[in-house]
């Protein structure tokens, strides 16, 4: 019995301590009768780049690796199926290819003694869920016999899911499809292909989707991905990156144009990823492009997201070769920028806004900016982007211009662009930033001192890293959500110069990733949203769309921070507030300027029972935004911010 008064005394205690240990004396005063700049309702987006297969493998919903038969390797992510009975050869052959541009197919050639085939092993697997139909697809070409072909999908462990069979070819290529319905779910599966009989038969285009793809569009989308996104209520997408936009050299640049037309004429292309990190080589990682750019357009407007891509300059990645296409020679690059303009925007009798209406969309993408370059740095670039700017500004004044200010957030670089960019009246400048939790927590009035009639800033990457840059131990931890929640109040506060903001990178599959932290983690089956994830979507689904004069007394809550702003069309005040201490804060609150506010205000809470909490796959919302209600009563109240936390309150205010 005395053990147990003595705990009830810790125990007391403790909560005792917590409490007077609690921050009492802050205010945080808002005033709504004194508003400020007009902010981007868009401000908060998202940064696509196909890296930790991100497209391959990930968003682009194709589940057969190598379908084409075009990586280095032609077998790449095939294995050969011969039983000990089976007579007979497999050999890649280019001659009378189905497309030219993808000239590589597979000839099997049986004797029909048994079966004979290949296997694919998929982006490390094939994820199937039991009884959901997944659409086969092959260009089948009949040369000699009358053999026919089994489909299937087999388990992990070898068990047989699926089976299906195709007969009656042609001598010419033609599209053979079927459906398979998986008995059971795998997130690990492998799909055969098999002759039956005697015979020699050619393949290409080996495809295998799921059919319920993002609005079950044929050949789209991963649903899962993309409902993530549009979860976050993205503002702006920037794509298709990020460094593969600038390639190892200029050869494999990303080039918009070979993205746009039929899925066999896109030519595949080594993904810049594939050879950057000897700690985590991925030698099958490859662009098919079947994620291209009339797909990023219609799934920015999927999404309500205003499109933002990213065009080479000229200048290959800097980290990389660095070369550099003459400047004599650079009417081709932007030529490529106007001619997406045209494709975006421009009529049916334009050259390339017929090439969109004849994609399926006679109505224009409102596209209304462009990146050029992508994190480029000095003379090299700053004289190419000159270029790019002169032409551009003249021919298209309405297309606002993202430019670069280099990797890194505050070197040489980073200051001798933003002389130049300024000498240029550059529209927007993208900064980067990869650092440690606290640089965020002390640089969240980075912006406060920035040139209100200058450029203007887009902070198109960021993430805070839980060891060090490019390290395989960052986590995506509460802690670092925490500090770029701080840092995004920053970002929000100077919303008058901060026009956009996005985190690097979106996703990452767990069994394919080169780069950590990550926004979204997928595996072949599901997804989960990180804390950060939730950071973000916080901020997204909460803009607002003027700024709101905010006070904050700390009154020794030293990693105490804020924002307002105002939704004029709901009538609401959004106040974010992060507390990143270690104890609780209680602050006082008083929306100076209100004549009435409803007693019921929504309050949305992030937070955790420690810095290092995570989300995985099987506990996806161990660190997740609670949902509450508020009873305000009057313009002056009092309100508790957890520890380690990000609250966002939504006041419903009369003036």
């Amino acid at each position: 019995m005395k053990h147990k008064f003595i705990c009830l005394g810790i125990a007391i205690g403790i909560i005792w301590l917590a409490l007077v240990m609690s921050v009492t004396a802050t205010s945080i005063t808002v005033k709504t009768d004194k508003p400020g700049a007009k902010i981007n309702p868009a401000m908060w987006g998202i940064f696509f780049e196909d890296i930790n297969f991100g497209a391959d493998g990930g968003l682009y919903a194709e589940l057969v690796k190598n379908r084409a038969f075009e990586f280095p390797d032609p077998m790449m992510g095939w294995s050969k199926l011969s039983p000990s009975k089976a007579r007979g050869t497999l050999t890649i052959r280019d001659k009378n290819p189905f497309n030219a541009k993808n000239p590589h197919y597979l000839r099997i050639e049986s004797e029909g003694k048994d079966l004979l085939g290949v296997a694919n092993e998929g982006f490390r697997g094939i994820g199937v869920v039991a009884s959901e139909a997944y659409n086969f697809s092959a260009q089948i070409r009949s040369v000699s016999g009358n053999a026919k072909v089994r489909v299937e999908l087999y388990s992990s462990n070898g068990a047989l899911l699926d089976t299906v069979r195709l007969e009656n070819f042609s001598s010419d290529w033609q599209n053979y499809s079927t459906v398979l319905h998986p008995k059971t779910t795998d997130a690990k599966a492998k799909l055969y292909v098999l002759v039956d009989g005697a015979g020699t038969l050619d393949f290409d285009m080996i495809s295998l989707f799921p059919a319920k793809t993002w609005k079950n569009q044929p050949g789209g989308l991963r649903a899962d991905m993309v409902q993530k996104l549009a979860d976050l209520k993205p503002g702006f997408m920037r794509f298709p990156g990020g460094c593969i936009v600038e390639g190892i050299y200029l050869t494999n640049r990303y080039q918009w144009k070979k993205t746009i037309g039929p899925v066999a004429e896109r030519e595949t292309m080594l993904n810049r990823w594939n050879v950057e990190f000897l700690h985590r080589p991925t030698p099958d990682y490859f662009q098919s492009f079947g994620l291209g750019f009339y797909e990023f357009f219609q799934l920015c407007e999927d999404i309500g997201a205003q499109p933002l891509p990213i065009l080479s300059c000229g200048l290959a990645c800097q980290f990389n070769s660095g070369e550099a296409c003459a400047l004599t020679n650079l009417d081709t690059y932007i030529q490529d920028a106007l001619d997406l303009i045209e494709f975006a925007n421009g009529p049916a009798t334009s050259t390339w806004g017929a090439k969109r209406v004849a994609l399926g969309h006679p109505e224009p993408f409102n596209l209304k900016m462009i990146g050029v370059g992508n994190e480029n740095w000095d003379a090299p670039y700053l004289e190419r982007y000159a270029k790019f700017h002169a032409v551009l500004k003249a021919q298209h004044p309405e297309i606002q211009l993202v430019s670069s200010a280099g990797p890194f957030p505050d070197d040489a670089h980073f200051k001798y662009a933003w002389q130049k960019l300024r000498e240029l009246h550059a529209d927007i400048v993208d900064e980067h930033c990869y650092a440690k939790p606290d640089w965020f927590f002390n640089n969240t009035h980075r912006y406060d001192g920035y040139d209100r009639n200058g450029p203007k800033v887009f902070f198109g990457e960021y993430a805070a890293q839980s060891d060090k840059v490019v390290s395989v131990e960052n986590r995506n931890n509460l802690e670092c959500a925490i500090a770029e929640a701080a840092y995004m109040t920053g970002l929000e506060r100077n919303g008058e110069v901060v026009r956009m903001a996005s985190y690097a990178p979106l996703f990452a599959h767990i069994d394919a990733w080169q780069w950590t932290p990550n926004l979204i983690w997928v595996n072949n089956l599901q997804s989960y949203g990180t804390p950060n994830y939730y950071v973000q979507k916080l901020f997204a689904n909460n803009p607002g769309d003027t700024l709101l004069p905010l006070t904050l007394d700390a009154a020794g809550a030293e990693k105490l921070f804020a924002s307002a702003t105002r939704d004029t069309a709901a009538g609401e005040v959004i106040i974010k507030v992060v507390n990143g201490g270690d104890l609780p804060v209680t602050a006082t609150l008083d929306i100076s300027g209100a004549g009435k506010i409803d007693s019921a205000a929504n309050v949305s809470t992030l937070t955790s029972g420690s810095l290092k909490d995570e989300n995985s796959f099987t506990a996806p919302q161990k660190v997740f935004p609670q949902e509450s209600k508020l009873d305000v009563g009057s313009p002056k109240f009092d309100h508790a911010f957890p520890a380690n936390s990000l609250t966002v309150l939504r006041l419903k205010i009369t003036q």
